[in-house]
């Protein structure tokens, strides 16, 4: 039987809440991004507000299934970067659980938008996209709004150019009009200069109604004769004149049947069929362009008429030369053997680029319905792989709030846009085959996803700066610092009647090691790959050496703790072979480049190893004077 727990409940709890707000957050900036493309399209034609809450009303509706990967991607992060920061995501491990089950009721949840995301992309998507493609043709082919500026032409009223120096906005008056009428053309424009006027929309916003004051028409008159080189005009001068400009300002709505033929308007079944279609129409037509090409273009034809040819009677010729024909012939008759064949050749391109541009564009829009139809499974399935990504990040990161996690989203989700999009475009282009670059992002996504859960289940520092800083100081030999302190608290005291014996064993020890191991002096190029993997006797001095720092580390003098952060951090291990394998420290010997590079990287830690001894030697030596004062 199926229980669900408190914590069950809390969990799925915390990360609702969160992933309403993020969800919203990321539809608006979609839907801004959206609003951007087209803002020339709805900004100056006095659209109405019924038609703007149509625009963004299907517009959200079909940017839902790209909102929904992103909230669900910083959700998570927010989700469980919170309860890594309340110590939660501790508490929770502590009692015994692991993190995948405390992910498991949230897998749930997001399969379910799983779905949610699946039903916009196959059913509310297709309707939603073909109704605002109509609205968006329809919004493009509305007139602008009028408002004439001052001082410059406006040329939005079709077949008329007019420029206004001055208006009255209150009385809607228009001042030094200038008209440039161009129905009849350019050579033959009416132009009308009017000292004042003003312009009011018909009831029925299909024309306007335009008075004009005390002003002048200029007409050109066509000319009698075409040799006549002086056009003459007519001129008329007015009190008063009235005219009608055809101008339509109002919203027609276009057919929705013309966004019928958009594979972003159909569903999975609809885009099946049309493929199926698309096949069996790009078959028929190919076979019939193969027979014309194969019965019509290579057929014999030569550009002679019968008054040129050669008439051989009697004569069964089974083999002929061409090129021995065309050099018997006379130059009248090569002539239009050369003219017949280049235009022959000219006609058989154009007719073979023309059958070529049917097909590729039957290929193209099959390409197009198949990307459509991955587009619908990849979208939904990439909820599930960004919640897989975010969460671990989350608990690894164990950062809240909107800080880290969003510049986490951002960064994972700018990859996936750039995988996504380029597999997108590959496939629609035909230069990868279409399964594979629709499901490209998945295909990246999905180990990442897996890597960080596992990772994050096992505690690892995958994500942790400190680590990947202490092996960058490992690698380019950054040495290592003491920072020893004067404890507040000490439960037990140094033994300052046998530190000091202890103290000079160590000595007696680096000297001895120094002595027999030369390590000023460049080691056997050869020797080195051949030697043991550890140098025991160094590590055995470093064990001596840190037990008797951490024993004295507990003295009350500060002296004696000035002393002890003198003494360096040994790296044991850096001056012998870099590898723990045989054969991997004989290969990196062997390839010549990467031995010489460790080869002279193992010379400089030996030297450092030599002047370390010499530094403990020295410092043995210092912090014995202190014990004896302590002592008295």
């Amino acid at each position: 039987m199926l229980r669900i727990k408190k914590l069950d409940i809390f969990i799925v709890k915390s990360f609702f809440m969160l992933f309403i707000g993020t969800f919203f957050i990321c539809l608006f900036i979609f839907m801004m991004q959206f609003l951007w493309r087209y803002v020339d399209e709805l900004v100056g034609k006095g659209l109405e507000m019924s038609v703007m809450a149509q625009f963004f009303f299907y517009s959200a509706l079909t940017l839902v299934p790209v909102s929904l990967p992103l909230a669900v991607l910083l959700a998570s992060l927010i989700t469980f970067g919170n309860f890594g920061e309340r110590y939660e995501l501790l508490a929770m491990k502590a009692a015994g659980i692991s993190l995948l089950k405390i992910m498991r009721p949230l897998a749930f949840f997001v399969c379910g938008l799983v779905g949610v995301s699946f039903y916009f992309q196959n059913v509310v998507g297709p309707i939603a996209q073909a109704k605002l493609g109509t609205l968006i043709l329809s919004m493009k082919q509305k007139s602008p709004e009028l408002d004439i500026p001052e001082g410059v032409f406006y040329s939005e009223i079709k077949d008329y150019n007019l420029k206004v120096a001055k208006k009255n906005r209150k009385t809607g008056m228009l001042y030094d009009v200038l008209i440039y009428n161009m129905k009849d053309g350019f050579e033959n424009a009416h132009i009308i200069y009017a000292d004042s006027g003003r312009m009011e929309m018909t009831a029925d916003k299909q024309h306007l109604w335009l008075h004009l004051y005390s002003g002048d028409l200029f007409e050109n008159l066509k000319a009698q004769s075409m040799k006549s080189q002086n056009v003459p005009y007519r001129r008329e001068s007015f009190r008063e004149k009235h005219t009608l400009i055809e101008f339509d300002s109002d919203f027609n709505m276009a057919d929705e049947s013309i966004m019928s033929n958009q594979s972003s308007a159909k569903n999975m079944t609809m885009l099946q069929a049309s493929i199926d279609s698309m096949k069996v129409l790009g078959d028929s037509i190919g076979r019939q362009y193969y027979r014309e090409v194969a019965e019509g273009n290579f057929r014999p034809s030569y550009g002679l008429s019968k008054e040129d040819t050669v008439k051989i009677e009697n004569a069964d010729i089974q083999e002929y030369n061409v090129d021995s024909l065309y050099a018997a012939a006379s130059l009248t008759q090569k002539q239009k053997v050369l003219s017949s064949a280049t235009s022959r050749a000219e006609n058989v391109s154009s007719d073979l680029s023309f059958k070529k541009y049917t097909m590729e564009n039957n290929d193209y829009a099959i390409r197009k319905h198949k990307t459509e139809w991955h587009k619908k499974i990849t979208i939904s399935l990439s909820c599930l792989l960004f919640f897989f990504i975010g969460a671990p990040l989350g608990g690894i990161i164990r950062k809240g709030g909107l800080g880290m996690p969003v510049i986490v989203s951002v960064l994972v989700f700018i990859i996936y846009y750039i995988i996504d999009n380029t597999g997108y475009k590959m496939a629609r282009d035909g230069k990868w085959i279409v399964w594979m670059g629709m499901w490209t992002s998945s295909a990246v996504l999905a180990p990442l996803g897996i890597f960080l859960t596992y990772k994050s289940n096992k505690d690892s520092v995958v994500l942790n700066a400190d680590a990947y800083i202490n092996w960058f100081k490992k690698i380019a030999g950054i040495r290592s610092v003491r920072h020893l302190f004067k404890k507040e608290v000490i439960i037990h005291d140094p033994d300052y009647g046998r530190i000091p014996g202890e103290l000079e064993q160590l000595t007696a020890e680096c000297q001895a090691y120094v002595a027999r191991n030369q390590l000023m002096k460049a080691p056997n190029y050869f020797k080195l790959w051949m030697a043991g993997e550890k140098d025991d006797e160094v590590m055995a001095i470093n064990d001596r050496l840190e037990a008797l720092v951490e024993e004295m580390s507990n003295t009350k003098s500060a002296t004696l703790i000035g002393a002890l952060n003198n003494y360096p951090v040994i790296p044991v291990s850096a001056h012998v072979r870099p590898f723990h394998i045989y054969w991997l420290n004989l290969a990196a010997g062997v390839i010549f480049p990467i031995g010489l590079f460790f080869y002279f990287r193992i010379w400089a830690f030996r030297i450092r190893l030599a002047k370390d001894m010499e530094r403990i030697i020295k410092n043995n030596e210092q912090v014995q004077f202190i014990i004896q004062k302590i002592n008295k």
